[in-house]
């Protein structure tokens, strides 16, 4: 059977996917700066008789892997390349050699995976129809997020890709299970700067100062009803305040405090609304008070939606190559991924790989510095991509 032959060359090629991944770990470059990386990707690509690559978006890499009858149709899917700007505690030998720069969203397992399903894919081109176009992704971590820019340039024409599928490390499942939600899934993420500006002073004469820290935290608190009491409760919403940078003393009013945090939700119509509602209320405060301030809502990537029909084709891949009992069914999860603006533009899934293991104390969450994940994730990584890749084509050609 098929998923017989991919298992076995999953098997096979898992010790050169963990030396690759390592070495990406080791080396990792942060958003739109990977240059090394692509150079690493493109290198493992054509030592494995892989050719037909071309470089998007400065940094990024497209890959097309041609079965027979190529022009067919064509499936799209992704991995994203970048790191983020954190300083790692592990204590590994593969540990992070660029002070500051951690692969602490599993995207190193991503591209590991996507090259492994790339090896089997190419070895098994005979026995699949149409033609299969793997994205490397840079800017996954920062706006205007990588995906919008390989768009930009055509990365799902010529061929035009009729579906796509991405795949997310997730620490909350065990390593062996993947997980997956059609429909609603992941959240727009935009960005908020608030900066309040008032006339500082003494603190023992508030009468004569306007205090900034005061109506920041008047703004601070009443920007919560805006979740709480003006979204329609059907419609998941986030707002929170991370940053607040009040630079006065016990007995010092600052002339201004610095704010910013991030707004989420899953629907459209709500979010540009809310950006209203945000802006409105953060100037209405202010002139109550006395004080001036400066808005900025930074829109960042649209909410994630999972085709239904895509989802469940996935899916029922999952349960033939690993068991029912080993597909896991999600929430929706509030982070956001630019992987949205793929599904915004052709139907799409977006799954999530399992690499907990709590005997190894491999535990820690996604985005911090102790952030690793189980190796034996990547044998199913590459092996179930590439056997959710050939499902797919098989349907898209017979739909076609």
């Amino acid at each position: 059977m098929l998923q017989h032959k991919i298992k076995e060359l999953a098997s096979h090629n898992h010790e050169r996917i963990v030396a690759f991944r390592r070495e990406m770990h080791r080396n990792p470059e942060l958003s739109f700066q990977e240059v090394e990386t692509q150079k690493r990707i493109r290198n493992f690509l054509e030592s494995n008789g892989i050719h037909d690559i071309k470089e998007c978006a400065d940094t990024g890499l497209v890959v097309l892997i041609k079965g027979k009858n190529p022009d067919s149709t064509t499936l799209g899917l992704r991995a994203d390349i970048d790191a983020l700007p954190i300083h790692e505690q592990n204590k590994t030998d593969y540990c992070s050699h660029n002070s500051g720069v951690m692969h602490a969203c599993g995207h190193d397992v991503h591209t590991s995976c996507l090259l492994g399903a790339a090896l089997i894919l190419n070895e098994l081109k005979n026995e699949f129809n149409g033609t299969l176009k793997l994205v490397f992704q840079p800017g996954e971590e920062k706006l205007p997020g990588g995906a919008s820019l390989m768009i930009k340039e055509g990365v799902l024409q010529n061929p035009a890709v009729k579906s796509m599928i991405g795949q997310h490390v997730m620490p909350l499942i065990e390593v062996g299970k993947l997980g997956f939600r059609k429909g609603l899934y992941m959240a727009s993420a935009d960005e908020i700067y608030i900066t309040v500006i008032g006339k500082g002073g003494h603190a023992a004469h508030p009468h004569q100062n306007i205090d900034p820290v005061s109506v920041a935290a008047q703004i601070i608190t009443s920007l919560q009803t805006i979740v709480s009491r003006m979204a329609k409760p059907s419609i998941p919403s986030v707002l929170s305040i991370g940053k607040v940078i009040a630079d006065g003393a016990t007995n010092v009013i600052p002339d201004t405090v610095v704010m910013e945090g991030t707004f989420r939700t899953f629907n459209e119509e709500w979010r540009e609304e809310a950006h209203w509602k945000i802006e409105t209320m953060v100037k209405l405060i202010a002139e109550a008070n006395g004080a001036k301030v400066e808005v900025e809502i930074r829109k960042g990537y649209p909410y994630l939606e999972n085709n239904p029909e895509v989802t469940d084709r996935t899916r029922q891949a999952a349960v033939e190559y690993i068991g029912e009992e080993n597909v896991v069914d999600l929430e929706i999860w509030p982070a956001g991924e630019d992987f949205a603006f793929y599904s915004q533009q052709v139907p799409s899934t977006f799954y999530r790989l399992g690499t907990r293991n709590e005997s190894r104390g491999i535990t820690s969450m996604l985005h911090t510095p102790t952030f690793d994940v189980d190796e034996e994730a990547l044998r199913l990584g590459s092996g179930f991509m590439a056997y959710a890749a050939i499902s797919e084509l098989k349907f898209l050609e017979e739909d076609s």
